[in-house]
């Protein structure tokens, strides 16, 4: 056969493998051909995919957590003791709330008490520990329409509203008002009257629970004298106040203490949860998630180029160049990443429905979550993919012919 029917016969079949890869990819071709090496790459991305997606889940659970109960204040300003770490931490005296009001801008102040109570929802059981709000009923200072609407039930002597996101050691307190309409529990050892059902949610660190009560509630349980340390103090501003003028203006005149604006208020209270080692932990596991997938990947890939190396060679023979047949290799990544990431969205949808369940911690699976997961996984498949593609330049077609 002479040198122009080999020519006619390379065109040829060069044709025909375009058409074929029209119906049928050949990165596809190529990942299917092996389905047992295909099934464990989708597992082990499956698997790093999962990992991703509990720290982020847990990071994000981290920070939500963290920022709940400022982020559900009402308030232009808020007062706090210069001291205090985290909200409930130190408290100031109840007098610097008098001054705050006297300064100009300022319509009104409000104390917000803050403190740790023993729980338990009948004498026989064990008691656990959560939080205590304590506020003037007349006043607004929360900003959740559950507390606004019931807050007046507090007037009633030993009333408590209860936060529906409670652990379950709390007891079934949201079963029981459903069916009695109040439910009597021991809140710091004296009996309560649950009256009403909020939702706040609670941290990794602070409490299984949280109960809202009125201030006077509040001083018969735990003293008097403990109404004269204000946790925080919450500042309305009157309709034409400039914020950061007033809040310049009470630092100046009213001693120890410090102003914040309601973000102020949640950068601080962020700030210091993400000071633990908690938030770096969370980080670090999705680094290691991360690597993790691309050592898989990385395997998968250059395991599937080493075995077809003589067909690359073949394929450059041909004509085809580096580029088109790098291609490939970016094709099947980019199918591994996919085919990866659903299974693994899937699981860990699941898990977080369990895990929320079973803690009472909203971890949910929101769009942020899941498409940075996603784009996660897709870098993570790049990379490996670039890094087997080197195996790919030493196909030569003179080892073949």
């Amino acid at each position: 056969m002479t040198k122009a029917h080999h020519l006619v016969d390379f065109k040829a079949f060069k044709s025909l493998l375009n058409a074929w890869q029209m119906q049928r990819p050949l990165a596809w071709a190529q990942l299917s051909h092996q389905k047992v090496r295909l099934a464990v790459a989708m597992g082990g991305i499956s698997f790093a995919n999962v990992l991703i997606f509990m720290q982020l889940g847990f990071l994000s659970l981290f920070t939500g957590g963290a920022t709940a109960l400022p982020q559900s204040l009402k308030g232009d300003l808020f007062l706090l003791n210069p001291s205090t770490e985290f909200l409930g931490s130190n408290g100031f005296d109840r007098i610097r709330l008098y001054q705050a009001a006297a300064v100009e801008g300022v319509l009104s102040t409000t104390p917000l008490y803050i403190s740790p109570t023993s729980w338990a929802y009948s004498e026989q059981k064990k008691s656990f520990e959560g939080r205590v709000f304590a506020f003037n009923p007349t006043q607004t200072v929360f900003d959740l329409p559950a507390v606004i609407q019931q807050q007046q039930r507090l007037t009633t002597p030993n009333s408590v509203l209860f936060d529906r996101q409670a652990k379950p050691d709390f007891g079934p307190i949201p079963q029981l008002l459903a069916e009695k309409g109040t439910v009597m529990a021991m809140l710091n050892n004296r009996r309560v009257t649950v009256e009403g059902l909020f939702n706040l949610g609670n941290s990794f660190f602070l409490g299984g629970g949280n109960v809202i009560m009125s201030e006077a509630t509040f001083a018969d349980i735990f003293g008097a004298n403990l109404l004269n340390q204000v946790s925080v103090g919450v500042v309305t501003l009157a309709a034409d106040a400039d914020p950061e003028a007033v809040k310049a203006g009470i630092e100046k005149s009213v001693p120890g203490i410090k102003a914040y604006t309601h973000a102020e208020l949640v950068a601080k209270e962020l700030a210091f949860q993400e000071s633990t080692a908690v938030g770096p932990i969370f980080s670090f596991g999705t680094i290691m998630g991360f690597i993790v997938g691309v050592v898989i990947v990385y395997q998968v890939l250059y395991s599937d180029v080493n075995d077809h190396l003589a067909e690359y060679a073949t394929l450059k023979a041909m004509g085809y160049s580096d580029r088109a047949l790098l291609m490939v290799i970016f094709q099947e990544a980019t199918i591994l990443a996919v085919l990866g990431f659903i299974p693994g969205w899937l699981i860990s949808v699941w898990m977080y429905g369990f895990l929320g369940g079973l803690t009472r911690l909203e971890l949910l699976m929101s769009p942020e979550i899941a498409l940075t997961v996603f784009v996660l996984t897709f870098v993570m498949c790049t990379v490996s993919a670039a890094i087997a593609s080197n195996k790919l330049r030493s196909a030569d077609p003179a080892d073949v012919f």
